[in-house]
C-alpha cells in the first residue's frame, strides 16, 4: 500500500509504502529509501514503533545530519581525506564531515528520491548515480530490495553495478529503541565480534584492528549497550555469500528482541550519542552492516571496489521476537 508522504518545493512527490506481515509493520520512503517505522509486539502483545523517525517530510529535510533510517551510500561510513586512488586515477570526493567524506557525501543515496515498484511482500527501489556524483568514478546502477519474511523479519538486500571501476559501500542506519521511547542505552547487546578497528579523534580508522578481550568492545557475551561508540566491529565470519545471525539487541523492559544477521563482514556501532534535537542522547542505537571505514584507502581490508562486469550482492536481515 503506497500514499503520499510530502511533496518537495519543485513539486517532486515522496511516497510511503506499508509493508504488513506477521505482526509487523514497515513503513518505507521513496526519499532516501528511510525506515520511517517498524511496528511490533513486546512480550503481552503490545504494540509500538521501535525507530526513530519523523511523521512527516520536513522532519526529515530539517534534520538531516543523524541519517534515521535511511539507505546510505555511495559509501557508507567515512573516508579519510575525502578522496583515494582507484586503477592509477585520484578521485577526489566531497568533504561534508571536516576534511573528509562521510556518508556519500553533501548529498548521498539518503537525500535522493528512488524510483519504487512493489514486489511480492515488499518494495523494490532503484536508482541511477551518476559518474562524478560527489566525485565517485563510474556509473552506478543501484537497487534495494525491502521485504517482509514469512517470520516478520525485515530483509534488505542490496544490489549494483557499474560502467567504471568504484567502490561501493551500503547500509540501512536505522536507529533502533526497542522499548518504543525513552533512553536505549540500557539495551542489551550481544555481537560475534571478537575485533574492533580502533579509530583517531575524527573517526578515521587508526593502525590495525585489535581484540577485544578485556576491553569495552566485548559484546561477545550479552550486557548492557552503554554509552560512547562510533566503531567498526570485525565481524568474526567474515564477508559471507549468505546472511548470517551476528548481533542481539534485547530490551528486558518491553522483551522486544532484534536480531540481525548479514552477508557483511563489519557493523558500526553508534549509541546516539550526538543525534541533535529533537532527539536525546542514546534515543536510538545504529547497528550499521557494512564494510569497514576508509577500506578504499586500506588495502589490508576488505575490499570494497566493484568493476564493471561484477554486481555487487549485500543482504541484511532483521528479526523480531520478545520473551
Amino acid at each position: 500500500m503506497s500514499e503520499l508522504f510530502g511533496t518537495f518545493s519543485d513539486g517532486t512527490p515522496v511516497h510511503r509504502w506499508t509493508l504488513e506481515r506477521s505482526g509487523v509493520r514497515v513503513r518505507v520512503l521513496s526519499y532516501g529509501g528511510i525506515v520511517q517505522s517498524v511496528e511490533v509486539p513486546d512480550r503481552d502483545g503490545g504494540t509500538a514503533d521501535v525507530v526513530l523517525g519523523f511523521a512527516g517530510l520536513d522532519g526529515y529535510l530539517e534534520h538531516p545530519e543523524p541519517f534515521l533510517g535511511a539507505l546510505v551510500g555511495r559509501y557508507a561510513n567515512r573516508i579519510g581525506g575525502a578522496g583515494f586512488t582507484l586503477g592509477g586515477g585520484v578521485f577526489t570526493l566531497t568533504a561534508n564531515d571536516g576534511p573528509h567524506t562521510l556518508h556519500g557525501g553533501e548529498r548521498g543515496f539518503d537525500k535522493r528520491v528512488w524510483d519504487v515498484e512493489p514486489v511480492e511482500h515488499g518494495v523494490r527501489l532503484t536508482r541511477v548515480s551518476p559518474d562524478g556524483e560527489e566525485g565517485f568514478p563510474g556509473r552506478l546502477e543501484v537497487a534495494a530490495t525491502y521485504t517482509l519474511q514469512e517470520s516478520g523479519a525485515l530483509r534488505i538486500a542490496y544490489e549494483a553495478v557499474t560502467d567504471a571501476p568504484t567502490v561501493v559501500n551500503l547500509t540501512n542506519h536505522t536507529y533502533w529503541n526497542l522499548a518504543g521511547s525513552g533512553d536505549a542505552s540500557g539495551h542489551e547487546l550481544r555481537l560475534a565480534a571478537s575485533r574492533y578497528t580502533p579509530v583517531g579523534p575524527d573517526l578515521i580508522p587508526a593502525g590495525v584492528s585489535q581484540d577485544v578481550t578485556g576491553s569495552r568492545f566485548d559484546f561477545r557475551t550479552a550486557r548492557k549497550v552503554g554509552s560512547g561508540y562510533d566503531h567498526n566491529m570485525v565481524l568474526d565470519k567474515g564477508v559471507t555469500g549468505a546472511a548470517e545471525e551476528v548481533a542481539e539487541l534485547h530490551d528486558p523492559r518491553s522483551g522486544r528482541v532484534l536480531t540481525v544477521a548479514t552477508t557483511e563482514p563489519g557493523l558500526q556501532l553508534y549509541t546516539g550519542d550526538h543525534l541533535g534535537e529533537p532527539f536525546a542522547p542514546h534515543d536510538g542505537i545504529a547497528l550499521e552492516t557494512q564494510h569497514y571505514p576508509d577500506s578504499p584507502n586500506r588495502p589490508d581490508f576488505p575490499t570494497t571496489e566493484l568493476r564493471p562486469g561484477e554486481v555487487f550482492r549485500s543482504e541484511t536481515v532483521y528479526g523480531f521476537s520478545a520473551r
